[in-house]
């Protein structure tokens, strides 16, 4: 047997033994306390001692409470471990009441409006303005004390002011220039205080009262046009948000213009009917085709035609023609096959089906000649011949 020292050593660090502790602690703790076990451990050989500052729940037998999960503590550990753990040293750091039971979420309909419009603080022009106004009465106040209390001569800025004003009267275009600029400041503080501001951003409503929220114009659109971009044959989605409307622009690439056009405005109505808007805006869709779109055709313009059983081959097997021969034999037994294809020959006639079963010189030059040799594999047959060479004589 290889001695002790030569089959080398397992150590267990302190780090080990503290989350141990703590996660075993946490299973005797209810759910919402489990993570709130804190500790620390010391590793001294083959034993450890461990600390631990846990959230006991109230109401509860603190005794009996501690005293259980000493014991789950030292047990767990030191079956995990292998050490010889003692009950460890246990604090309680607080007692944590149960939360209240979640409130049901209310139905759609008992969402309550919320404000119309997001208000903004006005928080930079406000501070601008109170900025300014701190500085000019401080520089004025300052002065006035210099000159009242240590009879200190005016400022020099103070003096050229007022001979500048003693000097100019209301008709004078410079206070003409002045008091427009004083108007025009007082109009847009006016406007400033009157209005909500933050117009990139939507009310939302909200079920709760005294709970406000809004969301960016940005996320809508983002949703928006998410939604429109899963319809079928619709391409280069772009969508514009406004406070009363969405616009929504695509092109075609496939497809019916009017069933794009209408999948388009549901999707675009159900993105915004889910973001619970306070005001939802009405919704504009244009559906532009793009210059590679052609309209779809139907089966009567396709060029397809289907197969239809008339009286010439009413009653007989499919794959048969009208003479009792295999389809795509034109001439007699003698002749054989015309071609490989196995497809059935229409049941039109007239010049144009190769694979009628009239007599006379179309039916034999169909089979007859060289091309008929080598498409049959084999010599030509004797009444092909015959005509061959009465039509050379």
């Amino acid at each position: 047997m290889t001695e002790a020292a030569e089959r080398g050593t397992t150590t267990i660090t302190d780090r080990a033994v503290r989350k141990i502790a703590q996660r075993a602690a946490g299973e005797v703790l209810p759910p919402s306390l489990a993570g709130a076990a804190r500790g620390s451990a010391r590793v001294r050989g083959r034993r450890a001692g461990v600390t631990l500052r846990v959230a006991l729940p109230y109401p509860t037998p603190l005794s009996e409470t501690a005293r259980q999960v000493r014991e789950h503590v030292a047990d767990r550990t030191r079956e995990l471990t292998g050490l010889d753990v003692p009950p460890p040293r246990l604090t309680v750091s607080r007692l944590a009441t149960s939360a209240p039971a979640p409130a049901p979420a209310p139905p759609p309909g008992a969402v309550r409006p919320g404000p119309r419009y997001w208000w903004s603080a006005r928080r930079v022009p406000t501070a601008v303005l109170l900025l300014v106004g701190t500085a000019v009465a401080a520089t004025v106040t300052a002065d006035v004390l210099r000159v009242r209390v240590l009879h200190h001569h005016p400022a020099a800025w103070r003096l050229r002011a007022v001979d500048w004003l003693s000097g100019h009267g209301p008709g004078d275009p410079a206070v003409t220039a002045g008091s427009l600029v004083a108007v025009a400041l007082g109009v847009w503080l006016l406007v400033l205080a009157l209005t909500p501001g933050r117009r990139r951003q939507l009310a939302l409503g909200t079920a709760a009262s005294g709970v406000r929220g809004a969301v960016d114009r940005k996320a809508v659109a983002a949703l928006v046009q998410d939604a429109v971009d899963e319809v079928n044959g619709l391409t280069g989605v772009r969508v514009r948000v406004g406070r009363r409307r969405v616009l929504v622009r695509a092109r075609l690439a496939f497809g019916e213009r009017g069933d794009a056009l209408r999948h388009a405005v549901a999707a675009a109505e159900g993105a915004v009917e889910r973001c619970r808007l306070r005001r939802p805006p009405r919704c504009r869709v244009v559906v532009v085709p793009d210059p590679t779109w052609r309209p779809p055709l139907s089966p009567t313009e396709s060029g397809t035609k289907a197969f239809v059983p008339g009286p010439a081959t009413s009653g007989l097997p499919a794959g048969t023609a009208t003479s009792g021969l295999p389809a795509g034999t034109a001439g007699g037994p003698e002749s054989g096959p015309a071609t490989g294809d196995p497809t059935p020959a229409p049941a039109t006639s007239g010049p144009e089906s190769g694979g009628s079963a009239t007599s006379g010189p179309e039916s034999a030059s169909a089979t007859s000649g060289p091309e008929s040799a080598s498409a049959t594999g084999g010599p030509p047959s004797r009444s092909a011949a015959g005509e061959q060479e009465g039509a050379t004589a």
